[in-house]
């Protein structure tokens, strides 16, 4: 792929995106912290018009997308009607921008993207579509937590992660960064006294999920959305019947807590006041073990057809 430093430039271009939406003070912190370290030749930003939280590696497959210019001092910004993925493909297609950026950055994500939480990532899937690619990518997430952490927190996590993205474009000039990834980096809560860089691997911790009835949102009468994070309400409330009209039963998820790991990965490592950096595939691979394990078991998966378990 042609980019910029190909084209005899010798500052690299970036393209930034998010799954929090081009309004998100994550992208902006990050945004403006990369115009003002002036180390780059062109900076655009290719991110959602509105919140896209979750929807992992969703795509725009047979709707047009819509991409309308938004002033970003210092950089060349639109904002798409698409998911993160779209917003990455689009970027890096040279239909949008005239060069196709040296490195796609994604975030800063207002929380952590840890362990399997990964997968549900918008965040991390707009690096991952870069990465499909070839343009290699890094994703970004600030471990917020709520009554705790603050909106200028996103400016410090973007001046910690700038050592790490000028190291990765060096790296990038000199043709010598592995094509073979792309990196997730998360930044603690407390990114002030935060403990240096340390390499993680993906774990395995999850949000626990519970599902409660509720009735039409008080504004309007309007479905609740599953994507509101509810840690506070009770479950068992009795404002919270089931809605019977035109036969449809309301549910709302309720993160009750996490599972947790704690053999010195990405998010254990992050709670410990780490930024982690952790090399990302394309996708998850199964264990050797369980590899062993079906190696044995599908030769004789045949002599289950007279089986009584069928």
């Amino acid at each position: 792929m042609a980019t910029n430093w190909a084209n005899g430039d010798d500052r690299p271009t970036v393209m930034v995106t998010n799954d929090d939406g081009i309004d998100a003070t994550g992208l902006r912190a990050l945004v403006q912290a990369l115009v003002a370290s002036d180390r780059f030749h062109m900076i655009f930003v290719c991110a959602p018009d509105s919140e896209k939280s979750a929807v992992s590696h969703c795509i725009t497959w047979k709707n047009a997308i819509s991409a309308k210019p938004v002033e970003i001092s210092g950089a060349n910004a639109f904002a798409v009607s698409g998911t993160p993925v779209d917003c990455t493909s689009l970027g890096i297609s040279k239909a949008l921008f005239p060069l196709i950026p040296d490195l796609v950055i994604s975030g800063i994500n207002k929380g952590n993207n840890c362990g399997y939480r990964i997968v549900y990532s918008g965040t991390v899937a707009g690096a991952r579509e870069a990465f499909f690619n070839g343009v290699p990518a890094v994703s970004l997430s600030y471990d917020w937590v709520e009554g705790i952490s603050k909106d200028d927190d996103f400016a410090l996590a973007a001046e910690v992660c700038l050592p790490i993205i000028s190291s990765i474009l060096a790296e990038i000039e000199k043709k010598t960064y592995p094509r073979n990834c792309f990196l997730n980096i998360d930044v603690p809560t407390d990114v002030k006294n935060h403990k240096g860089y340390r390499l993680t691997k993906q774990g395995t911790s999850n949000l626990k999920v519970e599902w409660r009835q509720v009735t039409c949102d008080a504004q309007g009468g309007k479905m609740l959305s599953t994507m509101n994070v509810d840690t506070d309400a009770s479950p068992n409330s009795e404002s919270e019947a089931l809605s019977l009209k035109h036969d449809q039963l309301l549910f709302k998820r309720q993160i009750t807590g996490s599972y947790v790991e704690d053999d010195g990965t990405d998010y254990c490592s992050l709670q410990e006041g780490y930024i982690t950096v952790a090399p990302l595939a394309a996708l998850s691979r199964a264990e050797s073990d369980s590899h062993v394990y079906f190696e044995q078991w599908l030769p004789h998966v045949t002599e289950y057809l007279s089986s009584s378990v069928l």
